[in-house]
């Protein structure tokens, strides 16, 4: 099965190399096709960059495309540790990082974690057809850090309640947000509703349960 994107750059060359970061691949595992050619204009006025379609077939299951993707990256982010991928469901793979010194790999308040999860789905799912979710993790910081945060939307709100008044926590991503909302979807005289922009979306805890209710934000 064959697959292609476009990607545009300043210069041939640089649109390709835009491509094949986005697929995770080398310039000899694809074909390329230039679309426009760059223009330099006069002067700058009229310059416009050059647009190439990248092809390649996509032959490697999700759970070896994953580990080899994830391999090169570490790597290249001067790490020795090693992704260990499990495919749980047809639509779902778990990779648990193990090493040492894994902390620059979690990152503050699991940042770098989030990153690389995020760029391997990109990855994976643009090289691929059938679209998988990857979770992955590190030295059980997920986990860890899901546990954490419902004690404390647990405690919070036993304030809330004690001193009649609305308490807002520190700025969660989405994710992190989501955890606290079901921790205390059903948490009596209280309720819950985010508020601001990211990447400053905060939760407020709000005393009584006529307030907003929680939207899945």
């Amino acid at each position: 099965m064959y697959k292609s994107i476009e990607a545009v750059g300043k210069t041939e060359e640089e649109a390709i190399a835009a491509a094949l970061a986005q697929i995770g691949k080398e310039r000899d595992e694809v074909s390329v096709e230039i679309l426009e050619r760059s223009k330099s204009g006069f002067l700058g006025i009229g310059a416009s960059p050059a647009k190439v379609r990248v092809s390649y077939e996509c032959v490697e299951p999700a759970v070896e495309l994953t580990e080899n993707f994830l391999r090169g990256l570490l790597e290249k982010m001067g790490s020795n540790a090693v992704p260990k991928v499990e495919m749980t469901q047809p639509d779902r793979i778990n990779v648990d990082i193990t090493g040492e010194k894994l902390g620059m790999l979690i990152g503050r308040r699991g940042e770098t974690l989030d990153a690389i999860q995020h760029l391997t789905n990109a990855v994976v799912n643009r090289a691929c057809e059938t679209r998988v979710h990857i979770s992955i993790d590190a030295e059980s910081y997920r986990s860890k850090r899901e546990d954490s945060l419902q004690r404390l939307a647990e405690k919070v709100a036993g304030k809330v309640i004690k001193y009649k008044r609305n308490m807002t926590l520190e700025p969660m991503n989405s994710y992190e947000r989501h955890i606290i909302h079901t921790a205390l979807q059903d948490y009596e005289g209280v309720s819950t509703f985010s508020t601001g922009t990211e990447p400053n979306r905060r939760i407020v805890i709000a005393y009584g349960n006529k307030g907003r209710r929680y939207s899945g934000k």
